[in-house]
């Protein structure tokens, strides 16, 4: 292994100053432009907090209000109060997300990453072609492939089955672009220099690939995160089965139901503001968590 840790080295030699630690008053120039852009790209976060918190006269208010002047929980208990009358136990939504959201993500993260080792390390025919396909495949929005897509699960019998919640979320173009073009960065010595020492590809990707690409499997990370835990159009088109269905979709439901009521549309806006409020709040934690990793991958892409 002495091969491998002496390339690992002048990797790291290499890669060292990319993020300065402390503060040098050359720096200010830079905090003086991005401050305000800050606060502009804040805005939409605020408002999600705000507007949850309106009673319905600032919820209809014209001209609108951006900031809650008199804030209240209204929102909230009817929201909770129209959870507790449904036929099926919230709980189960809620545990059905879950699920399907950590075994979305870890699945995700290891197709996306073993097959970027792949078409980034390994000679093999159709290499470029493949890859070539998966880029094609990010001009595609969602709604261009609604029925090729159905079809498919229908060809395969996924249709009110818990894993058609899965299955289609592991094929992430973009995803795979993004890690490939980071194991792209990762120099050929160190993978030759694990080869040399007797590693297999297990071994080299696990040991070597793996800890070197963490920031971009943590940007993945949150990529599939924030579309599988958002996602309801899964549990509208393909399941009938109450029982297999998300919280997300629960929500939607919920909310769409009580606006389309003409007496009660103020009291549906109330708790469909407070509904985006919860759906929103997973997808803040898991950013300020990992957003170090992410800012790693946007500032360099890979290893120089």
């Amino acid at each position: 292994m002495a091969t491998l840790r002496r390339a690992l080295f002048k990797t790291n030699i290499r890669n060292s100053g990319i993020n300065p630690q402390g503060f040098h008053p050359s720096q200010i120039k830079f905090y003086v432009i991005l401050a305000p852009l800050v606060a502009f790209m804040l805005l939409p976060m605020i408002f999600i907090f705000s507007h949850a918190f309106k009673p319905p006269d600032e919820l209809f208010a014209f001209p609108p209000r951006f900031f809650v002047v008199n804030p209240t929980l209204k929102n909230f208990t009817d929201l909770f109060s129209k959870m507790s009358t449904s036929g099926v136990p919230v709980s189960r939504y809620l545990f059905n997300s879950v699920l399907v959201t950590a075994l979305t993500v870890g699945a995700s993260i290891l197709v996306s990453t073993t097959a970027a080792y792949a078409l980034s390390k390994k000679r093999f025919k159709l290499k470029q072609t493949l890859f070539a396909i998966n880029t094609v495949a990010l001009m595609f929005v969602p709604i261009a492939v609604t029925i090729p897509r159905f079809l498919i699960i229908e060809r395969l019998a996924l249709l009110d089955n818990f894993w058609v919640h899965i299955l289609p979320g592991l094929a992430m173009p973009v995803g795979l672009f993004l890690i490939k073009q980071f194991i792209d960065g990762v120099p050929d010595e160190v993978v030759e220099a694990a080869q040399i020492d007797g590693a297999n590809d297990v071994q080299i990707y696990l040991t070597v690939i793996l800890p070197m690409i963490l920031p971009a499997v943590a940007t993945i990370a949150i990529l599939t995160f924030q579309a599988t835990w958002n996602n309801a159009e899964t549990s509208t088109l393909y399941v009938t089965n109450e029982s297999l269905k998300t919280f997300a979709f629960y929500l939607t439901t919920l909310t769409a139901t009580s606006a389309s009521t003409g007496a009660n549309t103020v009291a549906g806006q109330g708790v469909a503001a407070a509904a985006s409020l919860i759906m929103f709040l997973p997808n803040l934690i898991i950013f300020v968590l990992l957003q170090s990793q992410v800012m790693s991958t946007m500032s360099h892409s890979g290893l120089k």
